[in-house]
């Protein structure tokens, strides 16, 4: 299963280190990656394999939005088939 993952914050040293360590810990393959900084704001999408994921979806979710929390930035994650659903015209 792929899913999308967004984070978004205020420019800091180590947020792509942070986040791919963190899915790298739970057995999520980070495939994609795109990011850029928007007027100081850091930006990256993430396409990610989460069919070798060490904890349950929802768990994977809680620990990358708390983490997000922690460092000041906002970390989503969604299923691909839901993201490209509702990003259907």
């Amino acid at each position: 299963m792929k899913a999308v993952i967004t984070v978004l914050g205020k420019d800091q040293i180590g947020i792509l280190a942070r986040v791919s360590g963190l899915c790298a810990e739970m057995g999520v393959n980070v495939e994609e990656v795109t990011q850029n900084i928007l007027g100081g704001t850091f930006a990256m999408i993430m396409l990610v394999d989460v069919s070798k994921c060490t904890v349950e979806y929802p768990q994977l979710v809680k620990k990358l939005e708390e983490s997000g929390r922690e460092h000041g930035m906002d970390i989503h994650i969604t299923r691909q088939e839901l993201f490209e659903a509702m990003h259907r015209i």
